[in-house]
């Protein structure tokens, strides 16, 4: 059972006057409204479709994504919810479960065409989309009320993790003005319902076979003029930090990131990853010990004279281009990741970069 709204105005006299609540005029009208202010719903969402039209010639009222890339289906009924669009929610979901990271950007542009998709997700939620969309998806029912058979069916498939809900809308109207007030059928709050139950696993974009991300975080241990200068990338103090570096490939093409600054740097991997101790490099023609080099960094980290998990491990790289790190290139969208090396999928961050450093492909 829902838990009911209630408003009540307080009088001139200072008395009690309840507002009676009704269903919302049109249909569209509380459409428009979600699709103007997610937030309505109970947390930040980015819309990325209305009216969507699915495989089997139904159309999903509007569909959403939250932060952590799970799509959101929201069918909308103005008055009374009647037991059958539980079973309509749920082949839409048939649906929705097979789209892939190209589908979920395809829905999105064929909604929105003002900005790519990866700018508008960062300006919602701050961040760029996570590496893997529809890893999930949650059905919600929006309506005015709902039957007794539809509370008993919903109840039913929440029990079995089955991530459905009702939100209920009470619409107001008091002396000329208009309110929304919102609940829910199951608490949203309840551990069984914040968790998400992962279905499958999330698409990502498909990778080119040639493109890798690695993130340069400077601090006293490294230092981006030291690898510009030298030709090479580094990381370490962990096997966290140094086993995805150890992993690119020889003649891997690897753009370079510095956290909270941007990309500086676009090259070609030349040989593979080396304790800072033992790695040598090419200097005009003649290889050179890594530690005899003229550096700014230190490439130690406490422990590793015992350990080598904690060495700084050192990659040789032929630069193609790179720009000081006051001139790297940022925009809000593209993708950053902690760890310091991945293949580098996102469609829209590689366009982005081929133009900043004006490469042809």
């Amino acid at each position: 059972m829902a838990y009911e709204v209630g408003l009540w105005r307080i009088g001139e006299s200072g008395e009690p006057v309840r507002v009676t609540s009704g269903a919302i005029p049109l249909e569209s009208q509380l459409e428009t409204l979600i699709a103007q202010d997610p937030a309505i719903l109970g947390e930040p969402m980015l819309i990325i479709g209305r009216q969507v039209p699915t495989d089997f010639g139904g159309l999903i009222d509007l569909l959403g994504i939250d932060g952590d890339g799970t799509l959101h289906v929201l069918e909308l009924k103005r008055g009374r919810t009647p037991r059958e669009v539980v079973a309509q929610i749920l082949d839409y979901a048939s649906w929705v479960k097979n789209l892939s990271h190209e589908d979920v950007l395809a829905v999105y542009t064929a909604f929105r065409q003002e900005a790519p998709f990866e700018v508008a997700f960062s300006k919602v939620f701050g961040v760029s989309p996570p590496d893997e969309l529809n890893a999930d998806h949650r059905l919600t029912i929006v309506a005015h009320d709902a039957d007794p058979a539809t509370e008993r069916i919903v109840n039913y498939l929440s029990s079995f993790e089955v991530p459905v809900n009702v939100m209920f809308f009470r619409y107001f109207e008091d002396e000329g003005r208009r309110y929304l007030a919102r609940t829910w059928l199951i608490d949203e709050t309840k551990p069984s319902r914040a968790a998400s139950v992962q279905r499958r696993s999330g698409t990502k974009e498909a990778w080119n076979g040639q493109d890798w991300y690695v993130s340069m975080g400077e601090d006293e241990v490294r230092n981006w003029d030291d690898a510009r200068r030298y030709g090479f990338v580094s990381a370490g103090g962990g096997s966290w930090f140094s086993k995805t570096l150890i992993g690119l490939p020889s003649r891997a093409r690897i753009f370079t990131h510095i956290p909270k600054a941007g990309y500086v740097g676009v090259g070609t991997v030349t040989g593979e990853a080396r304790p800072a101790s033992e790695a040598s490099l090419e200097i005009d023609g003649e290889p050179r010990r890594f530690t005899d080099l003229d550096l700014r960094g230190s490439y130690r980290h406490g422990g590793d004279d015992h350990d080598e998990t904690l060495s700084e491990y050192v990659v040789p790289v032929t630069w193609t281009r790179t720009v000081p790190r006051d001139q790297a290139f940022w925009t809000p969208g593209m993708f950053a990741n902690q760890n310091s090396a991945c293949k580098l999928r996102n469609k829209f961050t590689l366009e982005q970069l081929l133009e900043a450093f004006q490469l042809d492909e």
